[in-house]
């Protein structure tokens, strides 16, 4: 297993996204790939469905995906999110995140990154009373040699 984060990083990643998913219905996962057999945007869509991401009851699933060894990271959302937003919705997080990390500050750059997410995502998924957790909130890690296929 790669192991990329510091464990109070991760503590903070995880508590961004936490914050970010009591404004909105939209449910948010961070993956670190630790060998990576395409490019980052192709693997991101390839775990977004090992991870069940696809399974949301809005189809409203965020995944960042992190290749570190490769300088790769990749941000896509689920057909809910597709179907009602513009087409350069993922572009700040992106350049945010590409901002961050030539400056080498991951973790910073990915609760900014999910700060972001979560204020964009209230405006088409606001949170809802009964709103419930259906993904894990914690950090996800691969090694590709794991899921061949």
């Amino acid at each position: 297993m790669i192991k990329f984060f510091k464990p109070e990083e991760e503590t903070l990643i995880i508590a961004a996204i936490r914050r970010a998913e009591m404004q909105t219905s939209g449910e948010i996962r961070v993956h670190l790939e630790e060998n990576p057999r395409k490019e980052a945007l192709e693997e991101a869509k390839r775990t977004f469905f090992r991870l069940g991401m696809h399974k949301t009851q809005d189809r409203n699933g965020v995944l960042i995906l992190l290749a570190p060894e490769q300088k790769q990271f990749a941000i896509i959302g689920d057909e809910g999110i597709d179907k009602v937003v513009e087409g350069d919705f993922w572009e700040s997080e992106r350049d945010l995140l590409a901002g961050y990390f030539k400056k080498g500050a991951f973790c910073a750059g990915l609760v900014a990154a999910i700060n972001l997410i979560g204020e964009k995502l209230k405006a088409y998924f606001p949170y809802e009373k009964e709103d419930k957790n259906e993904l894990s909130d914690d950090i996800s890690y691969g090694n590709n040699d794991e899921h061949l296929g």
